[in-house]
């Protein structure tokens, strides 16, 4: 694959060194040791090195050029430009033999892990709240030590380094706030910085909380082979739909698809992918999209009984039990207190206002429990819809979804896209990204999609005496 298939011309421009210095490592050598050691999970470029030195398969691959740690690293940082076109090769190769059913395709998002701790997180005023509790620690570690026995050696040296240590971390925080700007602000507040990494973000998994990467990928259902990857520091997967889906387009066109080759194909997305914006997107480049909303398994009949043996919750004041005064543009809640107008509002297809009850008045409100959905919620809201806009794309797909022909579509994707994400995560051994910032990271992300494509065309191909 690597010697006949893979264009590496660009690649080689820069190992080219016929007139100085010693000669350079072959990009095609360099390829191999890096793909064989990401199939085994070794992503460290020192453990790569290490295994050039020792291993007898590297050896023979490397043809026991021995290229070392700092090598490997730069090689694969020089790939960004390239790294897309090495995996359309592959692409390509599965396209001619034929791997590629092109009728269902399913597109999800794996967060890992980043080369970042999220210790190192946060507003820049939770930066500058760490900043100085570092100094009041220095300070007072300062002063302890000048209490101690000042002639033991021994202690002068640790509580010195212990002081090196809290100095550099105030100066890595100090310099961080005075390069960097505050990121864009959500209807949550600012978002989160990270020191190390600060193209990561902090993400909730199934796990916990990760500082990391999502990386997306969309894969055919014939033999889940992967038509475009890309990684990214977002936990929210609602924008990273259409990049994908465009980043797509474009793949199947360098492979001779066409870009209009998903018009019509069917695309299915989990909860986390729902919005107005992703099905007008849909349905604007004629594709057949599944995509369900987050009430989507409350709807579904068959799970009617689910809660029959579930503690019986209090059911909550509706809109309807609320009085609406015209005259005064107000609502009275069912404990008497006053609701006024608040905002202008537009929420999905629709444009309405938004009605706010005092926090004092919901506060000590007698009637808590059957207004509000938590303790932690401070004030009853109503949105108010005033216009419905032309077209709601949104319940399109809900009433698609919920169809006999729209559930059986949608089961499909887990046994679609997630044996990928396994295959990388557990039988590739990505546990965690290794380099930082998106652009490197995403190299990782599709290196590895290389090697599950490769292992693809080995299982399901046909000969390879063809390339």
């Amino acid at each position: 694959m690597v010697e006949k298939r893979l264009n590496l011309k660009d690649l080689e421009s820069k190992y080219k060194n016929d007139e100085t210095g010693a000669p350079a490592y072959d990009p095609k050598i360099m390829l191999k040791i890096l793909l064989l050691a990401y199939t085994r999970g070794i992503i460290s470029s020192r453990k790569i090195e290490r295994l050039c030195n020792e291993n007898i398969i590297f050896k023979a691959l490397s043809a026991d050029s021995k290229p070392d740690f700092t090598t490997i690293a730069w090689f694969v940082r020089s790939m960004e430009r390239n790294i897309r076109g090495l995996f359309c090769d592959i692409l390509l190769v599965c396209k001619e033999m034929d791997l590629i059913g092109g009728t269902i395709f399913a597109v999800d998002g794996c967060k890992i892990s980043s080369n970042a701790s999220k210790e190192w997180s946060g507003r820049f005023s939770d930066l500058e709240k760490k900043k100085t509790k570092l100094k009041a620690v220095l300070k007072n570690v300062m002063a302890t030590h000048k209490q101690t026995d000042i002639h033991e050696s021994r202690n002068r040296k640790e509580k010195k380094a212990q002081c090196d240590r809290i100095k550099r971390k105030i100066d890595k925080i100090d310099s961080f706030l005075k390069t960097n700007n505050p990121k864009a602000k959500t209807r949550h507040g600012e978002r989160q910085s990270n020191i190390t990494d600060n193209e990561s973000a902090k993400m909730q998994t199934s796990h916990g909380m990760i500082q990391g990467y999502n990386g997306m990928a969309i894969v055919d259902n014939k033999h889940q082979v992967i038509c475009a990857a890309h990684a990214t520091g977002s936990g929210q997967e609602q924008k990273l739909f259409a990049p994908l889906i465009t980043e797509t387009k474009e793949n199947m066109k360098k492979i001779k698809l066409g870009s209009g080759y998903l018009r019509g194909k069917k695309v299915i997305a989990d909860t986390g992918l729902f919005s107005e914006d992703n099905a007008t997107f849909l349905s604007k480049e004629r594709i057949d999209g599944y995509i369900p909303d987050q009430y989507y398994r409350k709807r579904d009949p068959r799970f009617k009984t689910k809660d029959e043996h579930k503690p019986k919750k209090e059911r909550l004041f509706t809109k309807d039990e609320f009085l609406f005064q015209s005259n005064r543009d107000i609502f009275i809640c069912p404990n008497g207190k006053i609701l006024k107008y608040y905002l202008g509002q537009t929420f999905g297809n629709t444009k309405g206002r938004v009605y706010k009850a005092l926090l004092s008045d919901c506060k000590r409100c007698l009637l808590r429990k059957k207004c509000l959905r938590s303790e932690t919620t401070r004030q009853r809201t109503l949105y108010v819809v005033e216009k419905y806009f032309d077209r709601n794309y949104s319940e399109e797909m809900k009433r698609k979804i919920d169809s006999s022909i729209g559930r059986r579509i949608y089961s499909l994707r887990m046994g679609i896209i997630e044996p990928v994400f396994g295959n990388i995560r557990a039988s590739k051994g990505l546990d965690r990204f290794s380099l930082r910032t998106e652009s490197k990271v995403n190299i990782q992300w599709l290196l590895f999609g290389m090697i599950h494509n490769i292992e693809k065309v080995k299982r399901y191909g046909r000969s390879l005496s063809f390339i």
